[in-house]
């Protein structure tokens, strides 16, 4: 079995999601054991420690092994339809013992880490939307198939447990259109569309009033309470690359980005900045590049500002040059993007 990868260093993901991809397989007569055990570096009966976190990479190493043996490329987005209450987790025990859906959402994406630590998910609201977006901290830390099933989940465990009405008014998936993507749409019910760069589920900001079903203040309580313990932990570990990005949305505002500078307002010098994001396996530039890539992709989708405001405001020298990073993004023009983004929310 391989050893451990370094906890300080290294994303981790929840035991329980690597255990509901395994019980996935289990139920379908699939199950490989001896070749899940090698990959995931643990016997299967350890799976059950409510406080053991596999690294990221070998979760989606198990992902890839799992469409292998169910010979399914949608496994993700099939494995995310299955609602099992006994197997949510903690954080789906907090989720469904809130109020009303909109504190639920407040707490996913507050506690999110707690399930991967390799995504950060974010939640904008407007009078008409609830917009949710799933971002990977480092590009090789997105999976195709764990992110289908994060949004099938999402969505059929809301539904399930809170309003069987709810449906996505649109979706956007980084990844490109696979072979199954007529399902997305019968599955979502608004539009959806692929290789965008980023990945968002759009849904009416009326169903954040939804009590929830059920409910039972005493659990919600006692869960939370051990599950921000937890997540007082991860973010000690966690929040310096965070800081930097802030630090580096904040700079891009206003003027070039500089590592020195960033290194002073952190008060280290340069070296010791790259070698506190090295341990976390980013670089400044992957961070830089990050941070303008997500802020590209929301101002272009938005139509607050013009593609050539656009560019100034992210600290290209001119429009040509942001046009071409826009595309390296995404595979698509800025003004395309918006074209289409603009179609699918009309």
């Amino acid at each position: 079995m391989h050893p451990q990868a370094d906890p300080a260093t290294t994303p981790h993901v929840a035991a329980s999601s690597t255990l509901a991809l395994v019980h996935y397989l289990e139920k379908r007569g699939l199950l490989d054991r001896a070749r899940v055990e090698d990959i995931a570096g643990v016997r299967l009966e350890e799976l059950d420690d409510p406080d053991l976190r596999i690294p990221a990479g070998i979760h989606y190493q198990l992902w890839e092994l799992a469409e292998q043996l169910t010979a399914d490329p949608g496994v993700g987005l099939h494995a995310g339809q299955v609602i099992d209450p006994e197997r949510m987790g903690l954080v789906g025990h907090v989720f469904f013992n809130c109020d009303t859906l909109g504190e639920a959402v407040v707490q996913y994406v507050r506690l999110h880490r707690l399930i991967n630590e390799s995504v950060t998910l974010s939640f904008e609201q407007t009078p008409e939307q609830a917009i949710l977006t799933w971002q990977p901290d480092n590009p090789a830390h997105y999976c195709r198939q764990d992110m289908d099933r994060t949004l099938a989940a999402a969505l059929c465990r809301t539904r399930h447990f809170i309003h069987r009405g709810i449906e996505a008014d649109w979706v956007e998936i980084a990844h490109p259109e696979p072979d199954y993507a007529a399902e997305y749409q019968k599955l979502f019910g608004g539009q959806v569309l692929f290789g965008c760069g980023i990945t968002r589920m759009a849904f009416a900001s009326k169903h954040l009033g939804h009590r929830i079903p059920h409910r039972n203040p005493y659990v919600y309580s006692a869960v939370l309470k051990q599950v921000n313990a937890v997540l007082a932990r991860l973010q000690t570990r966690r929040s310096f690359s965070r800081k930097v990005r802030r630090l580096i949305s904040r700079q891009m505002a206003t003027d070039r980005i500089d590592a020195d500078t960033l290194a002073r307002q952190c008060h280290m010098s340069r070296q010791t900045l790259y070698r506190r994001l090295k341990k976390e396996g980013l670089s400044f530039h992957d961070l830089v590049e990050q941070v303008r890539k997500d802020k590209a992709l929301r101002y272009v989708a938005d139509d607050q500002y013009a593609l050539g405001e656009i560019a100034f405001l992210l600290g290209f020298s001119e429009l040509s040059a942001f046009s071409r990073a826009f595309k390296r993004w995404t595979g698509t023009a800025p003004a395309q993007y918006r074209a289409k983004h603009q179609e699918a929310s009309a």
